[in-house]
């Protein structure tokens, strides 16, 4: 399973982008209960998801931004 690429995210509506940042959040929850009761058969899907949230907190963020520059001008 590939690294996920920000250009994935950058297409994602607001409402999307949202959900799947909630989504994401709570597999990385499930995956650090799995961790502390040992249950964690790939730990390479931490780093997946991390990265995954990062990019897409990083496309919010940027929007926020933009959003933020427009109403000023």
């Amino acid at each position: 399973m590939p690294l996920p690429k920000i250009s994935e995210a950058r297409e994602l509506s607001d409402e999307k982008l949202a959900e799947e940042i909630l989504a994401v959040k709570k597999q990385l929850f499930q995956l650090r209960l799995q961790k502390a009761t040992r249950q964690l058969e790939k730990p390479h899907q931490f780093r997946h998801a991390r990265h995954h949230l990062a990019q897409l907190l990083t496309v919010e963020s940027e929007r926020k931004r933009a959003a933020s520059q427009a109403t000023e001008e």
